[in-house]
């Protein structure tokens, strides 16, 4: 079976002096090599390209046969590593709680410890008769959460 570190430490030579940055590298049992980059600004299908050729390069198929797959980390799939936090900082996402509580709001800070999301919640201020919507801040560990995705919008 192919060493995820080996394929690891081919795609981190690749990812040298780009801004594209690593998502995940998986390597079944059956030598299916599954790479997820990603970058601020989308995936393009040349990069993928690019990268799927210099790990063949750097792989040796006379050793071991494997399938190979390069993409982007899906859209709307939960977010894997902090880089995909830090991106989608301002952005529109939604957060699973470990305790089933779903938030949607603005990504608002990020750091390596948590994360700020900022929701609206209707209150009733005392002498009102209507609700208002109002920010909150609410404040999560990366353990806390199941899991973070991006919300795509089609305003």
């Amino acid at each position: 079976m192919i060493d995820i570190s080996v394929v690891t430490e081919i795609v981190s030579q690749w990812l040298e002096d780009k801004d594209y940055f690593l998502v995940d590298v998986t390597v079944s049992t059956d030598n299916k090599i599954v790479v997820e980059i990603d970058h601020a600004e989308g995936v393009w299908i040349e990069d993928c390209v690019e990268l799927s050729r210099y790990i063949e390069a750097n792989l040796n198929r006379d050793e071991e046969d494997y399938e190979l797959e390069v993409g982007s980390a899906g859209i709307g799939q939960p977010f894997k590593v902090l880089q995909q936090y830090i991106v989608h900082k301002g952005c529109e996402v939604e957060v699973l709680a470990k305790d089933g509580k779903k938030y949607k709001g603005i990504l608002t800070d990020v750091d390596d410890e948590k994360f700020t999301l900022t929701v609206q919640t209707k209150i009733k201020p005392e002498g009102c008769k209507r609700p208002k919507l109002v920010d909150e801040l609410l404040v999560f560990t990366y353990d806390e959460i199941k899991y973070t995705k991006y919300l795509i919008s089609f305003k």
